[in-house]
């Protein structure tokens, strides 16, 4: 059993893209979804679709490339570790390569954007950085 859902969701993503499939399957969990929401909402992923089966249920995601056939995602880091938690308040968010990607974070009103978490003055965990 995988003990940090969240890097193994980032490690399907980034496997996928660098074999330059077209779509990932990954477990569905609620944190999986608001991040995957907010990669289609930002263009880093096409869309994706919720398939419910009898147990916790799948989301498919459709990858993004450019007309090179390049993945839009570069980079894709875990920032927060289960071993080593990253917290940051509202004045000490990180930028993402200057403010061209972004960071999700995980805040007492969900999980969102850097941006987003500073317009509204709340910190969280770290979740990762997509550039």
């Amino acid at each position: 059993m995988q003990s940090d859902p969240v890097s193994d969701y980032l490690t399907r993503l980034r496997n996928a893209q660098q074999a330059g499939h077209r779509r990932v399957d990954v477990p569905a969990s609620k944190l999986k979804r608001a991040m995957t929401k907010i990669l289609v909402d930002k263009g880093y992923v096409n869309k994706y679709i919720d398939i419910t089966d009898n147990k916790q249920g799948v989301l498919r995601l459709f990858l993004k490339y450019d007309a090179y056939g390049q993945p839009v995602i570069k980079k894709l880091t875990r920032v927060s570790k289960p071993g080593l938690r990253k917290y940051c308040s509202s004045d000490n968010i990180p930028q993402s390569y200057n403010g061209l990607g972004i960071v999700i974070l995980s805040t007492s009103d969900g999980v969102m954007t850097d941006k987003e978490a500073k317009k509204m003055k709340i910190g969280g965990e770290i979740l990762c950085t997509v550039y």
